[in-house]
């Protein structure tokens, strides 16, 4: 891994299991809230790899008018609550960051509240105490590379080639290649022509192998 300096981790979907669930949830609330029916498809294609607000604004474009007054608080404690009694790390990531021997961080488009919820349930947060960062952080979220950049910049890192990202979806796919990073596109629930055709530089199904698919990356070049 000697060609990289830093590996930035995605956080839902990447780290931790948490993108079915909340969206179930999600899509729940929507029913309720709105009337509307989506199912987990649907909701995977419109909102994942989206922030809170970022969805408002989507639901905003499908209403043609602003979402209820307390819909996004309502969003984020519901799917907090579900996500603090339920969600799971994602199979084989414990042997996947056991197995990488250079420093590694998060970049989330969830709130710093969300990342360390999920990370302290499936035993993950002192992997990255320290090292947490979200688009709360900066200008602009996921599709552009603001969160990326500044995540290498508090690691010390000054060359966005330096950096591999690891995403789940097309948003944190362009935002990680806007920012001159190398991506690997996750493809456990995500579909594996959406990453490639948003840019990821290569694209793997089973975590437990990432230094392995790594390592035969760098040797492809």
């Amino acid at each position: 891994m000697n060609n990289f300096e830093l590996v930035i981790f995605d956080c839902d979907g990447v780290l931790v299991d948490s993108e079915r669930l909340a969206n179930q949830v999600f899509a729940q609330i929507l029913n309720e809230e709105l009337g509307l029916s989506l199912t987990l498809n649907d909701m995977f294609d419109t909102f994942v790899g989206h922030s809170s607000s970022q969805c408002m604004k989507i639901i905003e474009s499908m209403l043609g008018k602003k979402p209820p007054r307390g819909l996004e608080e309502r969003y984020e404690h519901e799917i907090n609550l579900a996500l603090r009694s339920s969600v799971e790390k994602v199979a084989g990531i414990d042997k996947a960051i056991a197995d990488i021997l250079i420093p590694s961080c998060v970049a989330s488009s969830g709130s710093h509240e969300k990342m360390r919820t999920t990370l302290a349930a499936t035993n993950l947060l002192d992997h990255f105490e320290g090292r947490l960062h979200s688009t709360s952080d900066v200008k602009r979220g996921k599709p552009s590379p603001d969160v990326y950049l500044h995540a290498a910049n508090q690691m010390g890192i000054t060359a966005p080639s330096k950096c591999l990202v690891i995403e789940d979806s097309p948003l944190g796919v362009q935002g990680g290649v806007s920012a001159g990073m190398t991506v690997f596109g996750y493809t456990e629930l995500m579909s594996k022509t959406r990453l490639i055709e948003a840019g990821a530089h290569h694209t793997f199904d089973n975590m437990a192998n990432l230094s392995k698919e790594i390592n035969e990356f760098l040797e492809s070049l």
